[in-house]
């Protein structure tokens, strides 16, 4: 039987905001770089409600660099659906079709997305169309720009933010690999002043805090939280995570 990482060549990983994949799963995105798979980094919305000055089209741009920048460092690809506005991402047949498309373009063997039951709308939005149309993109039937990308691929839910309602059932050690996430989570710099302004956080000690929080939990000194999507098809009789 093949390993976990004999299987996984491909990662995508689908983040609602242009920020949410490096706060809560890069340090394990930096892993999957370093083992040579291939990271898939997609962004769904385009980040423009998060200033208090920098007009939304503008913004949308600065946010779309800070991304690149980001994705730049791990060498990983970068999926800027950019159409769907921020805070205002709904479920619809067009937005359903688009997300299965993502996969069929991404052709990964491992998706990482935000958990069903996270506090933001868009995230709870995003987890559910990953579920859904990572069904749907195995299907020939269904036409969209891109083939079919077979089977059911196994679904992996990162982290909440600040943990609450949420626990993990696999973690990952990032003690090696949390500078790569700080320097990633910084070239994010428009988001850093937002949620400093915004919600009186340190993005970048909250990141620490966290991994600090779920490192003390497994016993390593920093870590990142997953919990499998528990249905039929997406499980493995193998590690995946790295």
């Amino acid at each position: 039987m093949a390993s976990g990482q004999e299987i996984i060549k491909r990662v995508l990983a689908v983040g609602a905001h242009p920020d949410d994949l490096e706060i809560l799963c890069a340090g394990t995105l930096a892993k999957f770089a370093q083992r040579g798979v291939q990271v898939i980094m997609a962004i769904a919305t385009d980040g423009s409600a998060g200033s208090m000055v920098i007009p939304p089209k503008e913004l949308a741009e600065i946010r779309r660099r800070e991304a690149e920048n980001s994705a730049n460092i791990l060498g990983a690809e970068l999926y800027w659906l950019g159409g769907y506005p921020d805070e205002l991402i709904f479920e619809d047949i067009p937005t359903r079709l688009m997300f299965a498309d993502l996969i069929r373009e991404a052709r990964p063997d491992l998706i990482l997305t935000h958990d069903p039951h996270d506090y933001h709308p868009d995230h709870r939005v995003v987890s559910r169309l990953m579920f859904d149309a990572s069904f749907l993109s195995g299907l020939p039937n269904i036409k969209t720009d891109h083939s079919a990308h077979p089977g059911v691929q196994p679904l992996y839910y990162f982290d909440v933010l600040s943990g609450l309602n949420f626990v993990p059932t696999e973690f990952v050690d990032i003690t090696e690999t949390s500078e790569i996430k700080s320097k990633m989570l910084g070239c994010h710099e428009s988001q850093l002043k937002w949620l400093k302004d915004h919600d009186g956080i340190n993005a970048l000690d909250f990141i620490d805090i966290m991994a600090h929080s779920r490192g003390l939990q497994c016993g390593v000194t920093l870590a990142e939280g997953f919990r499998c999507e528990p249905s039929w098809g997406r499980m493995r009789p193998c590690r995946l995570l790295p």
